[in-house]
């Protein structure tokens, strides 16, 4: 893979970074999910959610079909004052993909990993007045646009439940759903 900006090599050693970080699941189950996220079987990659995203500011929505929140806010690099980092999270199958970018104005531009070394896509969208968000995931080579509509979520509520997670017993460890006790 070229590098063709700093700021791409510094969204990549991010995402490095983090990946690194990350407690990684004992086995992945390989693929992606290309073209239509809402057509594609279901993927797993052996992320799991960053608790240091925990407090930023998140948002439900959709991708494709998909349900999915995301946790999207400021980095806090003074060398990167435009920077955006996160996470989303699918809905149906626990999935966390990494997502980094920037926020110029109303308009975001950001890249996803669902590795943490390798960008898997590419987001553009604009921030409404409302704070919602909307635009399309499309491949690396930005082919297969699948748009995205995404609501923030109030401070200290939750997205509501989907039907795949109402199914589920147990309860949330630290924040984080996809771990259950009394399993």
């Amino acid at each position: 893979m070229e590098v063709t900006s700093p700021k791409t090599a510094r969204r990549l050693a991010w995402l490095a970074a983090v990946a690194i970080a990350l407690p990684l699941a004992a086995c992945a189950v390989g693929g992606n999910h290309t073209t239509d996220a809402a057509a594609s079987a279901p993927v797993h990659s052996s992320l799991k959610p960053n608790p240091e995203f925990a407090q930023l500011p998140q948002y439900a929505g959709t991708l494709g079909k998909r349900q999915i929140v995301m946790r999207l806010g400021a980095k806090t690099d003074p060398d990167d004052p435009t920077g955006v980092h996160g996470e989303y999270q699918f809905s149906d199958t626990g999935e966390v993909i990494l997502i980094a970018g920037d926020r110029s104005g109303a308009t975001l531009e950001a890249e996803e990993s669902n590795d943490g070394t390798r960008i898997t896509g590419n987001w553009v969208g604009t921030f409404a007045a409302d704070g919602s968000i909307s635009g399309d995931r499309m491949e690396v080579d930005d082919s297969n646009p699948v748009p995205f509509e995404l609501k923030p979520i109030a401070a200290g509520t939750a997205p509501a439940a989907t039907p795949a997670a109402a199914a589920k017993s147990g309860n949330a460890v630290g924040g984080v759903g996809n771990v259950v006790t009394g399993e």
